[in-house]
């Protein structure tokens, strides 16, 4: 009676740590709190630089993954890069910016 207590504790114990194991997110796929974050993320920096009366012209595409935000489109001007960056790193949880807008000629 005790071995098959304790197989079954050892059981569930495997069962527990595998639960753990299989919903902990890889390099290749995001767990659900690292995509809701991102996506807070995402429509906190679209949000603010649609409000930005200097930036809002512009079609600025916003992505979003592990805390690192990733511009991209075109502007006008050097300093419409540059505001654009810095209002993507004055977001809460921006860990990093690859900021690729390119200047149109």
């Amino acid at each position: 009676m005790k071995k098959r207590n304790r197989f079954v504790g050892y059981l569930a114990l495997a069962m527990l740590m595998l639960a753990f194991v299989a919903c902990d997110s890889t390099s290749k796929q995001e767990g659900a709190a690292e995509f809701v974050d991102d996506s807070v993320i995402t429509t906190k920096v679209k949000a603010l630089l649609a409000e930005d009366d200097f930036l809002k012209s512009f079609q600025i595409s916003v992505e979003t993954y592990k805390g690192t935000v990733q511009l991209s489109g075109f502007v006008d001007s050097q300093k419409a890069v540059d505001k654009a960056g810095e209002i993507a790193r004055g977001v809460k949880g921006v860990k990093s910016v690859k900021n690729n807008l390119n200047v149109k000629k």
